[in-house]
C-alpha cells in the first residue's frame, strides 16, 4: 500500500474504529443494565408468625404486628443490598397440639423481637423502568438472603441470637421512584428461648437443626423511594 493511499484511508478508519468502540460500550452499559438511582428507603408493614416448641404447623396461627425499615443499595436492575431493621410480636400456645410438655402442662407465651439484618437480593427480571432496548420490566419477583442479629423480650427475660433470613417477594414500579412491594420471609433463629426459657430445648437434642431452636415469619407489603441519581453516559456509569 502506498503512502499516499494509507494517508487516505487512516483518518476514515480511525472515525470508523472510534465509532465502533463508543457503540460496543453503548452496548455493554445497555446489557449492563444499570439503575438509575443508588438507594432506596421502605417502609412495611404485616403480620409475624413463630414455629417453635408452642406451634409446630400454621404459621400464622397466632399472628403479630410487624413494622419494618430497610435501605437498599441498588447495584443494577438484578442486584441490591438491602438492610432490614424490623420489630414485631411472637405468640403461642400448647393447646391442642399433638407434642404435649411433660405431665400435661399447658404454656403460651409472648415475645417481643428486635431484628437487625443485611440481605442480598437478586431479581428475576431487570427491574426499571426505561427504554424498551434496555428490556426492562415494571414488575419482577426476587428471592432474598441474608444474616442478622435479634434480641428477643419475653417476660422478664431477654435473648440475643444470630438470625439468617430467607425470603420471595414481588416488586412493582409505581412511578419512577416508588416502588410497591410484597414479601415473605422465614428466618432461622439460633436459639431456642425466643418463645420464653421455660420451653428451651425440651427434645434434648442438641443437634436438631429444626427441633430445638426457633423459627419466625413475615408476610409483609410496603412502599419505598429512590434516591441518589447516577451520572449516566453512553461510556460511563458511576
Amino acid at each position: 500500500m502506498s503512502l499516499r493511499l494509507y494517508t487516505q484511508l487512516r483518518q476514515p478508519c480511525a472515525r470508523l474504529l472510534t465509532a465502533a468502540c463508543a457503540l460496543l460500550l453503548c452496548v455493554f452499559a445497555a446489557n449492563a443494565q444499570s439503575a438509575p438511582y443508588k438507594f432506596d428507603l421502605g417502609l412495611q408493614l404485616g403480620m409475624s408468625g413463630y414455629i417453635g416448641d408452642a406451634n409446630s404447623s400454621n404459621i400464622f396461627k397466632h399472628p403479630g404486628f410487624d413494622g419494618e425499615l430497610s435501605f437498599r443499595y441498588i447495584g443494577d436492575a438484578r442486584w441490591a443490598i438491602r438492610g432490614v431493621f424490623s420489630t414485631f410480636g411472637l405468640s403461642g400456645n400448647t393447646e391442642g397440639m399433638d407434642d404435649v410438655i411433660p405431665d400435661g402442662t399447658s404454656y403460651s407465651f409472648t415475645s417481643q423481637i428486635y431484628n437487625l439484618s443485611a440481605r442480598g437480593e437478586f431479581n428475576f427480571f431487570a427491574y426499571g423502568i426505561g427504554e424498551s432496548y434496555k428490556r426492562l420490566r415494571r414488575w419482577t419477583p426476587y428471592i432474598t438472603v441474608g444474616v442478622g442479629v435479634a434480641l428477643a423480650s419475653s417476660g422478664d427475660n431477654t435473648f440475643v441470637a444470630p438470625t439468617i433470613p430467607m425470603g420471595l417477594g414481588i416488586k412493582f414500579k409505581l412511578s419512577e421512584r416508588w416502588n410497591l412491594g410484597a414479601e415473605f420471609t422465614m428466618t432461622k433463629a439460633f436459639n431456642d428461648h425466643f418463645d420464653g426459657k421455660d420451653l428451651a430445648d425440651l427434645n434434648q437434642i442438641k443437634t436438631a437443626f429444626y427441633k430445638n431452636t426457633d423459627w419466625y415469619s413475615r408476610l409483609t407489603v410496603g412502599v419505598s423511594y429512590e434516591f441518589g441519581k447516577r451520572c449516566e453516559t453512553c461510556h460511563y456509569v458511576d
